[in-house]
């Protein structure tokens, strides 16, 4: 049960990555590609699971989320309060969730050294796939849209999230080289980039 156990050093790195994704959020929504409003906030949600882990990063969104709850206005364009869990987007903050733990399960699995690979998978499978497979039904649900209609419009996002996975694999690998330590393991042993070589091995 050791991957579970949370310590003060722990607490802060969760508090830290909570706080980036608040930050990232400042900004507001702005627009790429024509009128399409993306925000920064799911940088910070995949950021959370590379950086963290699974339980680590799944911790760090629930404290963002719950203080949303609360009604600091975190998200993009200062909202918060108990009103945005039961609007359109309320499926995509669960989605949050989900997704970091399944970035940082798949970025760590079995306590790997990270791997270019392995983190872009992971990024790509937690941070889009999940975060819509979750999302997009509840805003079908909430809007009265049909599924179809609702996946057509989400996926102009699309473009947005490529670029923000390239960013968050960017970020972790220079991260993991330069301070290993901001990424250590439940056992407290640090994790360390693989190889050159060990990159292009399938992980």
């Amino acid at each position: 049960m050791s991957r579970f156990r949370i310590d003060a050093t722990d607490i802060a790195r969760i508090a830290v990555l909570a706080a980036v994704i608040a930050a990232l959020g400042l900004p507001g929504a702005f627009s790429v590609f024509g009128a399409v409003p993306i925000t920064a906030q799911t940088l910070g949600v995949m950021l959370a699971g590379t950086v963290l882990g699974a339980w680590r990063g799944f911790l760090s969104l629930l404290v963002f989320l719950a203080l949303v709850a609360v009604g600091l206005p975190l998200l993009a364009g200062g909202h918060g309060g108990l009103a945005v869990f039961v609007g359109p987007t309320a499926g995509y903050l669960v989605g949050w969730l989900v997704g970091a733990a399944v970035i940082g399960w798949i970025v760590h699995l079995r306590g790997r050294r990270l791997t270019w690979l392995r983190t872009v998978v992971g990024l790509v499978v937690g941070g889009i796939v999940v975060i819509y497979a979750v999302g997009i039904p509840v805003q079908s649900l909430v809007t009265r849209l049909p599924l179809p209609e609702t996946l057509l419009q989400s996926a102009v996002f699309l473009p947005g999230d490529i670029v923000k996975v390239v960013l968050a694999a960017i970020i972790t690998m220079t991260l993991v080289r330069a301070y290993p330590k901001a990424f250590r393991h439940a056992s407290g042993t640090p994790v360390e980039a693989a190889s050159t070589r060990e990159d292009a091995r399938v992980p």
